[in-house]
């Protein structure tokens, strides 16, 4: 097995979004916010190389979108999928299998792109079996006003149009048996959060439940989560999980840290150790 890091870039949102209830007296010291109360966050993605499979965890915004619509995200850094895939020694059209932890702009919009005319959007990758879960589907094609921004046409349209959409939990070992799945309902509905049995480590992405290592904190929720407190119960649940199984947690949207060990203390749970995915396996 052979695992990489995938960068699809960087974009902003506001600080307070994503910390809910958190005072920016207390987050912004964690994660610094721009004159516009913005922050930097990663759009970090994962490529598992394993047998004949070759499966990429998440696609960032990808760059079909408006430039108005990029705009408000202020999309920066050298990131982007298809660049960070062959920088990798792949080829998008190797890629097996993608699997959407969910369809948040932000999370599956690389999966789609324009074709080369720029007239009809297409498949980023033509040969691979598109993963998600049918509840977290279902609420993405009947969204609630609070998610409705974020689930876009184009995305959802182009796969389930292209006949290559499947359902995780409608199959079993759906990605072979170095991969486990936990399911989240605090963010979205049946957010999916894969845990790949790396040789002696587990790694778990936890997607948008610990999206960085100044979320660990089990009341740092965002504003964006449908059931921020069940997000609370999740998170004491995988955090707990993670420090009695030594599993690495791999954030997707830290700008600086890539994974993180996690130890309990009298004060709650906390990073052990931080730093980059190789320093660690």
């Amino acid at each position: 097995m052979k695992i990489s890091i995938i960068d699809a870039g960087n974009f902003k949102l506001d600080g307070g979004a994503m910390f809910g209830v958190v005072p920016k007296t207390i987050w912004q010291k964690m994660v610094p916010a721009d004159e516009n109360n913005l922050c930097s966050w990663k759009m970090r993605c994962l490529m598992v190389e394993e047998k004949d499979r070759l499966v990429l965890i998440d696609t960032g915004m990808g760059d079909k979108q408006a430039q108005k619509w990029q705009n408000f995200y202020f999309r920066h850094g050298d990131g982007e999928i298809i660049k960070s895939i062959r920088d990798a020694g792949y080829h998008e059209n190797e890629v097996t299998d993608v699997l959407l932890s969910h369809l948040h702009f932000d999370h599956c919009g690389g999966a789609v792109c324009w074709n080369s005319s720029k007239d009809a959007y297409r498949l980023t990758f033509p040969n691979a079996k598109y993963w998600t879960h049918s509840l977290h589907w279902e609420s993405a094609m009947k969204p609630n006003p609070r998610e409705k921004a974020t689930f876009l046409t184009e995305n959802l349209q182009t796969i389930i149009e292209s006949g290559q959409l499947n359902f995780i939990e409608q199959i079993q070992n759906p990605l072979g048996d170095k991969f486990e799945f936990i399911y989240a309902d605090g963010h979205t509905e049946k957010m999916i959060m894969p845990i790949i049995n790396y040789t002696d480590q587990k790694i778990i992405f936890a997607a948008d439940t610990i999206p960085s290592f100044a979320h660990i904190h089990v009341p740092y929720c965002m504003s964006y989560d449908v059931r921020p407190l069940q997000t609370m119960n999740e998170k004491s649940l995988i955090l707990d999980r993670i420090v009695k199984e030594n599993i690495l947690l791999l954030f997707d949207h830290d700008v600086v840290n890539e994974v993180a060990e996690i130890e309990i203390t009298d004060r709650g749970f906390k990073a052990k150790n931080l730093g980059k995915l190789y320093e660690f396996i």
